[in-house]
């Protein structure tokens, strides 16, 4: 439980407050004037502050600039005729002010709100001020379920030549954590290369990953020949065309390659690291992957859970790195996001995970520049609104609904690209085609989104 601070020269009104925190559970200290309130302040660092306006040697307003280095949330308690000062209170820190007469049950609830903001604060501020391996390069945080992958992670790093098979939702990071990987491996100083598996035609990844022998400039060496002594990944493996899962299957095995149109084989030292956003046994069982190259690949699966799954703690440490990250390339950009912002950031279920939020972030900083925190009025519309989801009215619709309403605001997101949007939807193109023709999503894009979607017609 939270230490409170109650300052205030009525023995009785005092008296009481303890007693009513105390049996709430929590350290109670107390003290009858503006000097020992700063005294204590400065000895004990209580979370919350209860602060009379009126006391024997000094003024509120004196306590509240003493204690500004260290000052805890400050509610302030004011008589009747004292509205004005209370609100120049807030105005200059304090969270909140109650009038006496002050029943206690509505003490009790401005306390908690209070101390509520107070975590979130102070949550805020160790995220920012955290510099671990694993909340700024992997976003993961410090609880102990994070803390574990972590270590995983690392284990993995060190076993250089056992192919890592990260598993997670569009977004969650893997391509960090494979950069990690990497980075904290004997292989650190050669090439990272990574290739998406998605985007290209089985003549281009065949081409990028093998090379060719006889192409129109000379022998090309492919990716496996580039990362030579490095580390070599391959996102959403799900999608490597049948042809070269049998190729990639016989490289990692024999630790050779052959080049398109060509009869040497080549030996390469490569980690390999694969991800994917699929369930791969499931794919093995409907037969669109090997059943040999999933065991070869599934030696060490890592899964990375969405945002929504990760503890509040967790994501407010992503968000202090991602702000540190993205601060080095928006000048004037506050540091810090303010309570209210933050609870509207831990209520969105975020569905486009670590992608999202980085995105939203930094357009928070880009609105925010000049001003001190991210304040609620810099997040998206629809962040703005997710704290108000479990006030609203049940609205009855069908999943139906809810997905065509989904798949039709991702199409929106990505200027009707449908390979972009398969991706983020967790799904192959053509079951998003499906989707489309079945919900009857036909609209026709704008033709500067026709331009840009070509790889998607």
């Amino acid at each position: 439980m939270a230490k409170i601070l109650i300052v205030d020269d009525e023995p009785n009104l005092s008296s009481a407050f303890a007693r009513y925190f105390e049996r709430s559970g929590h350290d109670v200290l107390r003290a009858d004037t503006g000097r020992e309130a700063v005294a204590v302040v400065e000895a004990e660092r209580p979370a919350l502050m209860l602060l009379d306006l009126k006391l024997p040697d000094m003024t509120g307003f004196d306590v509240l600039a003493q204690t500004r280095e260290h000052r805890p949330v400050v509610v302030v308690i004011t008589g009747n005729g004292d509205i004005a000062l209370a609100v120049q209170a807030m105005q200059e820190g304090a969270e909140g002010f109650l009038t006496k007469p002050i029943e206690l049950p509505h003490l009790g609830a401005v306390v908690d709100r209070a101390l509520e903001k107070a975590q979130l604060r102070d949550l805020s501020r160790a995220a920012g001020a955290r510099s671990g391996r694993a909340s700024t390069e992997m976003l993961l945080g410090s609880s102990p379920p994070m803390r574990e992958l972590a270590q995983q992670i690392e284990h993995l790093a060190r076993s250089e030549r056992t192919v890592a098979l990260l598993v997670g939702e569009i977004g969650v990071g893997k391509g960090r954590v494979a950069r990690a990987i990497h980075g904290m491996s004997a292989r650190s100083s050669r090439a990272f290369h990574e290739i998406d598996c998605s985007t290209r035609t089985v003549e281009e990844l065949e081409l990028e990953l093998f090379g060719a022998e006889r192409s129109a400039g000379g022998p090309m060496p492919g990716l496996f020949e580039a990362a030579d002594g490095g580390t070599l990944f391959l996102d959403e493996i799900a999608d490597l065309p049948e042809s070269l899962q049998a190729t990639l299957l016989r490289a990692l095995e024999s630790r050779r390659v052959r080049r398109t149109d060509g009869t040497r084989e080549v030996v390469v030292d490569v980690r390999l690291i694969v991800a994917t956003a699929r369930d791969l046994a499931t794919e093995v069982t409907e037969g669109r992957f090997r059943e040999d190259l999933y065991y070869r690949l599934g030696v060490m699966p890592l899964y990375l859970p969405p945002l929504r799954a990760r503890s509040r703690e967790d994501l407010h440490e992503t968000i202090g790195a991602l702000v540190i990250e993205l601060r080095r390339g928006v000048p004037d950009a506050p540091r810090e996001i303010s309570a209210d912002a933050l609870e509207l950031i831990g209520s969105y279920p975020w569905p486009g995970n670590v992608r999202e939020l980085r995105n939203v972030l930094e357009r928070a900083l880009l609105l925010a520049r000049g001003v001190p925190a991210v304040l609620p009025q810099h997040l998206p519309v629809e962040v703005r609104g997710a704290g108000d989801d479990l006030r609203m009215p049940h609205v009855s619709r069908t999943l139906a609904e809810v997905e065509r309403a989904h798949i039709e605001r991702t199409l929106r997101a990505h200027g009707a690209n449908r390979t972009r949007a398969a991706r983020e939807l967790g799904i192959s193109r053509a079951t998003l085609i499906k989707k489309i023709r079945e919900y009857e999503l036909g609209e026709r894009p704008s033709a500067a989104n026709r331009r840009g979607n070509t790889e998607g017609a």
